[in-house]
């Protein structure tokens, strides 16, 4: 009896060991490895994969080599080197087995990389193959995407290489480890134990990272902190840079303006004075005296409180070339952000960026890019493309977009953001012509720019999943997948993604595929659809506000709706603030009508009577009532599509995306209830059929609080 119960406990343990193995957290993101499921192709990669060929040595390559050796283990096995050719690994400088083969690697430049097969005897040989070790290193993880994904072997040719050469993350963390406007967790730079310590999961980070291609990661917040360019903190700067160096990425600070004044006590951080010129020049050498590639700077001033030179009568040019000049003879650059506005200027602030960057464009030094956000008021649901792009001929932009979800829920909610960025990455600017996108804007093409840049606001945090939301890592991998080739489409990147995160079941795949390709809209329709914008709850930005009316009145809700009985929406025409008019003329005759231009941007530069006739057929007041019931609905159908992969996704993750997706849902009810109450007061109109009346008065919503948001930057210090 005594060894019967011994058995049953041993059985139990094992089982529960077994579940442990076996469970899935999302730390492993998109790289898991987990066999073939498919015998078929399992087999037909076996006969086509064995051992791996190799002969250089290099940090990086060595990295490479470990990364291709992991993956194979993982997906085929380690018995396959009996059953194929070996996979030829290397540089034509570092190989000769691949020199002699005499492959035209011509246009991949520093980065890019040529997966290719060559015969063999009797059979084919892979070769992964680029000019570099950093090359080789980005085209092994496209290797393994490639088995991951379940993609034929068989003539495989395929040429990469990035069209955007700097492509960052920025962190908006602070040196106290809160992070401003993200929701998954801590900073995951653990600063206090820098530089004796790095914890483990910084190179898991930068592994994730060189895998979609991203290249350089801004370690601090926009709302800089000047501690970060003391000696104390440059060697904790110094200990991430030399981790993350095999790894192709190279780090960047955020410099606060006032440094000179904050640390040295100068007197003035005037741009042009020669001992701020000294104090930034000897700053800048002794950085690169720690971080020899260290990348250069963003810089967010005069905005939002930030000090900038504009404190001493000058201009953005002035503050940008002080750093740039600086930085130059060490190979660095300068992102100065055109995140600007100012209460005090009574013009629309969707054309105050506009308006102080066009007036500067040819003042700035060869390594100045100005860092745009996609759209002109800051990161909304949806946003039309900047009017800055295409209009500075002579200066550089750095695209900025917000991988973390900021208007958009946070972590809690399901978003997947590859078809927003994807609509500004398409839109046209004409300034060269048509077909003058904002990619093509940003890649040079356009203007001939050499220097060339992206940036995504992280969403990462010290959570176990990296994000929050287990959906989350879709965002991050998306931006690394479009900075690298933003002719990349959003069901591409969201296929790849689903099937390396919950693997090649097709059920699980177009389920998954569907959910996520859905997601933004629905979000913009249970929160600000048609256009609104800017109507979420002060501070923190979770959930509804559009009654918010105290404050500078950039930042109230009532300033962009413009509610009142006489209809709703921001007239940005030629009849009111004729910020459409900074656009190329071909976009202000599709946008200067509402007859022409999208629902989606209808609101957002035009004010319309409640009864205006959509292209539905519907009044505006109507169109605006069932846009958010379709996003309420909208998340019951993920609900209900989620719950219908029961059994076929991991028990942890499919138990946590059920239950964010059921706080979405209410959230989304209490988004619509809210704003439809509020509105209603104006348009005096009824609900129409088939529209959730709110539950409550509109008192009810207006005086409900949410308390200690993670990411609002009241609660960070």
């Amino acid at each position: 009896m005594k060894n019967q119960l011994h058995k049953i406990l041993f059985s139990i343990v094992l089982g529960f060991v077994a579940t442990l193995a076996l469970a899935e957290d999302g730390y492993r993101l998109w790289l898991r490895y987990e066999p073939v499921s498919d015998a078929s192709i399992a087999s037909d990669y076996r006969k086509q994969i064995g051992s791996i060929s190799s002969s250089q040595s290099s940090p990086t390559f060595n990295l490479a080599l470990a990364e291709l050796q992991n993956g194979l283990d993982g997906l085929l096995g380690s018995d396959r080197s009996k059953k194929g050719p070996s996979i030829l690994l290397g540089t034509p400088a570092g190989n000769p087995e691949v020199a002699k083969l005499d492959l035209d690697l011509s246009a991949l430049g520093d980065e890019g990389y040529l997966l290719t097969s060559v015969p063999q005897k009797r059979k084919h040989q892979i070769v992964i193959a680029a000019n570099t070790d950093q090359g080789l290193l980005y085209g092994v993880f496209a290797f393994l995407r490639h088995l991951q994904t379940q993609q034929p072997l068989d003539g495989i040719n395929v040429a990469s290489s990035p069209k955007i050469d700097h492509r960052l993350l920025n962190h908006w963390d602070n040196l106290t480890r809160t992070v401003e406007r993200t929701m998954a967790g801590a900073s995951i730079w653990n600063w206090f134990d820098l530089p004796y310590y790095v914890e483990p999961y910084t190179h898991d980070y930068a592994r994730a990272c060189a895998s979609i291609g991203i290249n350089g990661t801004v370690l601090t917040n926009v709302n800089a902190n000047a501690t970060v360019l003391r000696p104390q903190f440059l060697e904790k700067v110094a200990a991430l840079a030399d981790t993350f160096r095999p790894y192709g990425i190279r780090v960047y600070l955020t410099a606060r303006f006032s440094a000179p004044v904050e640390i040295d006590g100068l007197e003035t951080a005037d741009p042009l004075d020669p001992a701020v010129i000294k104090w930034w020049t000897d700053k800048i050498d002794e950085i690169y005296t720690y971080v020899p590639d260290f990348g250069g700077f963003v810089v967010k001033a005069n905005s939002e409180g930030q000090p900038g030179p504009q404190a001493y009568g000058r201009d953005h040019a002035d503050g940008a070339n002080l750093l740039a000049r600086a930085l130059a003879p060490h190979g660095g650059f300068v992102m100065w952000r055109a995140f600007v506005y100012d209460f005090e200027v009574k013009e629309d602030r969707h054309k105050q960026a506009y308006t102080e960057f066009t007036n500067l464009d040819g003042k700035f030094e060869p390594n100045v890019s100005i860092q745009t956000k996609n759209g002109a008021i800051d990161f909304m649901p949806r946003e039309p493309f900047h009017p800055l792009f295409g209009a500075t001929p002579e200066t550089p932009h750095t695209l900025e977009l917000q991988i973390t979800q900021e208007y958009l829920g946070g972590d809690v909610h399901l978003a997947y953001l590859a078809p927003m960025w994807k609509e500004t990455l398409e839109a046209d600017t004409y300034a060269r012509g048509a077909g003058s996108t904002v990619a093509k804007v940003v890649d040079g093409s356009v203007f001939g720019h050499e220097l060339t840049a992206i940036a995504g606001v992280s969403n990462v945090g010290n959570e176990r999943n990296w994000t929050g939301h287990p959906m989350g890592a879709a965002n991050w991998y998306a931006f690394g997948r479009l900075a690298w080739d933003h002719q990349l489409s959003s069901e591409q990147i969201a296929d790849e993604w689903t099937r390396m995160t919950f693997g090649n079941e097709e059920s699980v795949v177009s389920t998954t595929n569907q959910i996520l390709l859905d997601s933004h809209q629905t979000v913009v329709d249970y929160s600000m659809p048609l256009g609104l914008h800017h109507i979420m709850y002060p501070g923190h930005h979770y959930g509804p506000g559009p009654w918010h009316d105290q404050g500078r009145p950039d930042w109230t809700s009532i300033y962009y709706h413009r509610a009142s009985e006489d209809g709703i929406g921001f007239d940005r025409t030629a009849s009111g603030t004729d910020a459409l008019g900074q656009y190329a003329p071909e976009v202000v005759a599709k946008w200067g009508s509402p007859e022409t231009i999208e629902d989606k941007y209808l609101l957002w530069f035009h004010h319309l009577d409640w009864d205006f006739k959509t292209k539905s057929g519907q009044t505006l007041w109507n169109e605006i009532c069932l846009a958010y019931q379709k996003g309420v609905d909208a998340v019951g159908e993920m609900r209900e599509q989620w719950a219908s992969l029961e059994g076929q996704v991991d028990a942890q993750r499919h138990a946590r995306v059920t239950a964010l997706l059921k706080r979405q849902h209410e959230d989304a009810a209490f988004y619509r209830d809210a704003c439809l109450a509020y509105f209603q007061t104006f348009s005096k109109r009824p609900i129409p059929a088939g529209v959730t009346p709110p539950e409550h008065d509109l008192e009810y919503y207006k005086n409900f609080e949410l308390y200690h948001v993670p990411g609002h930057p009241g609660e960070q210090w």
